[in-house]
């Protein structure tokens, strides 16, 4: 019998658990590892930091579906894992042994690396439900005393949509609300262009996104760092290209979210070989580790280099379709393993990303996610929106159902010619 354990139940872990269960021999068994019984659905969050969604209706309940599928769901957290003993310790002190290991944690959120950023400190983020609850009572104590709002993300941040679509969103509803007249908004961010996305851009996101701020009177700083922040301050240091300070900026507000940078989680941060330097977990093609090589990796914790130099650090974003082929790729691999043959899938890491504005959105499909690229096109409509709102409810419904990728999905994307797995020739 082999034990095959997935530490981590948000996107990646779930979706990971459901992948592998088919590639199972008689016998093995699988173990999902979370903090908690409840996953939420990320991509949302920004909607319920302004009231569109409340917070239990993009919550779903693992136990009972972990309970239905065969999959140990163990709900105490991972403290730490010990690849050279094929082990992982968890949160009550005990321990789980393994012969595969998927690490699907997600990141750490590193509010700590700026003074004053964050939740605990002087600004809101979306970035997980609990903070994207917070930030609405705070956006309604925005909307009964108007003033300035800053939103961005921070230098060594790799997560830039869900900035640029919580700054359409609030805009959206702060125009509803008939107080947009009120409210100054600025963007600051660390990428070196608007719409660089940490990816250098997809089809014309830098023009689409321009334009967007420019109709919508919305001032933006790039190559920004972040020094710190106080009530209602925000130091930003804007860096020219050769990376001097060409400007200093302390920006009022009344409101603020601003994206973190990542790190990896503390369960596998600072272990050699598995992890580089910031905590994330180093992969091969196969998304395997090559030193501990019973050990895998999918979704945010997967170490990805930076798409080229710039000024101020920016990282590489890891979309959700990018997500999925990582999942589907290790399934495979594992499954291979497990039957005693080697691993040989390798996942596309094509992108497919709906940005929401709350009455408008961006949409954009890189084949793969980092340049140069097969497909390389972006677009911009009303129809963004309401894909991104059926989105939500489909996967909701799927993850719901205990399903990674329905027959329909599948031939769906088989249609439009977008895949998760690499077509590997051999030969010549």
């Amino acid at each position: 019998m082999a034990e095959v354990v997935v530490v981590g139940a948000g996107l990646s872990g779930t979706l990971m658990a459901y992948e592998l269960l088919p590639q199972l021999k008689s016998g093995d068994r699988l173990t999902l590892v979370a903090q908690g019984a409840a996953y939420h659905f990320v991509p949302s969050n920004p909607w319920v930091a302004i009231g569109w969604r409340k917070r239990d209706e993009i919550e779903i309940d693992l136990a009972e579906i972990m309970k239905r599928k065969g999959i140990r769901l163990l709900t105490q957290g991972a403290k730490r894992v010990h690849p050279a003993e094929n082990r992982v310790e968890l949160g009550d002190g005990t321990s789980i042994d393994y012969d595969y290991l998927v690490v699907a944690t997600g990141p750490e959120l590193a509010f700590d690396e700026i003074p004053g950023l964050g939740p605990q400190g002087y600004t809101q983020s979306i970035c997980h439900v609990d903070h994207a609850a917070r930030a609405k009572e705070a956006f309604e104590i925005l909307a009964a005393n108007p003033g300035p709002v800053v939103i961005g993300a921070v230098q060594g941040a790799s997560c830039f949509g869900p900035a640029y679509e919580f700054l359409f969103i609030l805009e959206t509803e702060l125009r509803r609300r008939k107080l947009r007249d009120r409210v100054p908004m600025t963007f600051v961010t660390s990428e070196p262009y608007i719409g660089h996305l940490g990816l250098d851009g997809v089809g014309d996101t830098k023009g689409l996104l321009e334009s967007e701020m420019r109709e919508k009177h919305i001032k933006w700083i790039t190559n920004a760092r972040i020094d710190s922040v106080g009530p209602g301050t925000m130091s930003v240091e804007e860096l020219a290209d050769n990376g001097t300070t060409h400007k200093a900026h302390d920006l009022p507000f009344a409101y603020s979210m601003m994206l973190p940078a990542f790190r990896g989680v503390e369960a596998v941060r600072g272990i050699e070989k598995l992890t580089n330097p910031r905590g994330f977990v180093i992969v091969d093609k196969h998304q395997q580790n090559p030193t501990f090589t019973n050990v895998f990796a999918v979704g945010v914790c997967v170490a990805i280099a930076p798409v080229g130099a710039t000024p101020v650090p920016v990282g590489v974003p890891k979309t959700g379709f990018m997500i999925e082929s990582m999942v589907t790729a290790t399934a495979m691999n594992i499954g291979a393993l497990l039957r005693g043959k080697p691993p040989t899938a390798q996942p596309t890491w094509n992108a497919i990303c709906l940005a929401d504005f709350g009455d408008s959105g961006v949409a954009f499909l890189a084949q793969p996610q980092i340049p140069p690229r097969n497909v390389n096109w972006s677009s911009k409509g009303e129809w963004v929106h309401y894909a991104k709102v059926a989105f939500e409810k489909y996967f909701l419904r799927k993850m719901r159902r205990g399903e990674s990728e329905p027959f329909y999905e599948r031939f769906l994307l088989d249609r439009l010619n977008i895949a998760k797995i690499k077509e590997v020739r051999t030969g010549t």
